[in-house]
């Protein structure tokens, strides 16, 4: 019961009272150590009230029970050194770690406290020592991964093609070559070896995300972008394409092309993700990511809707006339391609002026131009511009937040020998078995002098501006007098206020 208590007060609204009726209830808790304590008990979720507090962004009751936990080392002048308890903040041993919870819930809040002592000391700490260089190391090796799949991509086996031309619109000269011609001469040893390296690597992906979608779910697990979740998508995908092109270079199937193609395009647009390693790209993959996934997926079904009626209406219009002088729609599939085309301005409107157009084209032409060009790609453009003004705003705590993620991520990922833990053992200090962190303060007088200073500033405008409020209301006549009343009281106000506020600063020099 005492633990429910404890959950249901940090969901309270008044954060002062539940600290401290929390305060209240800890104190009749006789295993205040050890795995009875009622703070390290948790509910159906899997979550301590220290944990929820967290989840829900409850900075209050966060630093509240980071001042209980915290042991003061030494003081020396401003200086104070600090054990801050990180048992349930460090992810090094926890399933469950508090840092995932933070950057994996839905409430802005929470990402508040990322910035809160000592969770922004920790996160720094991991970051600089291990998850930065692993990072980057990580980067440069997927990016040299990359070029040797592409390279085998461009020198796949190919050979020229020996039968005839079934059409006249027929342009191709190469064809694939079947398995027992792929691996003849010395070039493609060498290409095979890049072939196996990349199917290497693409198992290798799978057996690293497959895992992580069976613990966290895959709809959280795809659905934040936080953690970068349209990435995990892409990269999936891309390991997939790879192992279909494996087995159509194995049974000679013809249309490897289709798979490798798609596999290039996710994996070089991959290569997006390890811009989160760096503070002036991160926010943008961001950006790119809210509007691919919000805005320009709202905008498809429109323009998927405007492509669809336009592009019929050009196939019947030229379903007429001889494909040779206007061959952009000379079939269906053709039409809706090169409307697509015109629909973004990629090319101009088609027309041969040699020889004479219908009539409802130019007509048909007229007000796709219209709704296409001038309504929808500005609809579009206003979409995608109110998406950067709202991200731009909290592009700093979005960039904290995809950091914690990806040190949450090389953590799980590394072996422990690569990574130790840290902190500080409680062993040393005579404190448990417990991990501290600590950190130093230093206390600035001058800072709190000058704070004294505004807020007394603050108190001399509150007080006179209270008077000046008495008066106006006592000396209600004309809209004349008021504005006389409001314009000597403001100059009095001001300069009142301004003396006083000297004087204050003058008795403490």
């Amino acid at each position: 019961i005492g633990n429910t208590v404890l959950h249901i007060l940090v969901l309270q609204p008044n954060k002062t009272f539940a600290c401290h009726m929390y305060s209240l209830i800890l104190s009749y808790d006789r295993n205040k150590e050890g795995p009875g304590s009622l703070e390290l008990i948790p509910n159906n979720e899997g979550l301590t009230p220290f944990k929820l507090a967290g989840v829900e962004g409850n900075t209050v009751m966060f630093q509240y029970l980071m001042q209980k936990r915290k042991q003061n080392l030494w003081s020396f002048g401003p200086l104070t050194t600090v054990l801050y308890d990180i048992t349930e903040i460090d992810s090094w041993a926890e399933d469950q770690s508090f840092l995932e919870l933070i950057v994996s819930t839905k409430k802005r809040e929470a990402r508040q406290i990322l910035d809160l002592t000592p969770v922004k000391e920790l996160v720094s700490l991991k970051w600089n020592m291990y998850g930065r260089p692993y990072f980057c190391f990580l980067a440069l090796f997927y990016i040299l991964y990359m070029v040797c799949f592409t390279m085998c991509c461009v020198y796949r086996p190919l050979k020229p093609r020996t039968g005839n031309k079934t059409s006249s619109r027929d342009n191709t000269v190469y064809v694939q070559k079947m398995l027992q011609e792929s691996y003849v001469a010395y070039e493609d040893e060498l290409r095979l070896v890049g072939e196996l390296i990349t199917v290497i690597g693409a198992v290798v992906i799978l057996v690293l995300e497959i895992p992580d979608i069976l613990r966290v779910g895959a709809a959280k697990y795809f659905g934040q972008t936080i953690l970068g979740g349209p990435f995990h998508i892409i990269v999936i995908t891309y390991a997939c394409m790879i192992l279909v092109t494996m087995v159509m270079r194995l049974t000679s199937t013809t249309g490897e092309v289709v798979p490798m193609s798609f596999a290039l395009v996710l994996g070089w647009c991959n290569v997006m993700y390890f811009a989160r390693g760096f503070q002036m790209l991160g926010p943008f993959t961001i950006m790119i990511q809210k509007m691919i996934f919000g805005d320009l997926m709202r905008f498809c079904w429109l323009m998927a809707v405007v492509i669809l009626g336009f592009a019929s209406a050009f196939y019947i219009i030229f379903q007429t006339e001889n494909p040779e002088n206007l061959g952009q729609f000379y079939n269906y599939p053709m039409s809706l391609f090169t409307t697509f085309e015109l629909f973004l301005t990629i090319i101009d409107g088609p027309a041969n002026y040699d020889v004479d157009l219908p009539f409802m084209y130019s007509v048909v032409y007229f007000a796709f131009a219209i709704i296409a060009a001038l309504l929808m790609l500005n609809l579009l453009i206003a979409m995608m511009g109110d998406t950067h003004w709202r991200v731009a705003h909290e592009q700093d705590e979005l960039w904290r937040a995809q950091v914690v993620a990806t040190t949450v991520m090389l953590e799980r990922k590394l072996p422990r020998c690569l990574w130790p833990r840290s902190g500080i053992c409680g062993r040393e200090y005579g404190l448990g078995d417990r991990w501290y962190l600590r950190v130093e303060d230093r206390v600035d007088p001058n800072k709190h002098k000058m704070m004294r200073y505004t807020e007394a500033f603050k108190a001399q405008d509150r007080d006179n501006y209270d008077k000046g409020s008495e008066k106006l209301e006592i000396s209600r006549g004309t809209l004349y007098k008021k504005e006389l009343c409001a314009l000597s009281l403001s100059r009095s106000t001001s300069r009142t206020s301004s003396h006083r506020g000297w004087e204050i600063l003058r008795r403490n020099t």
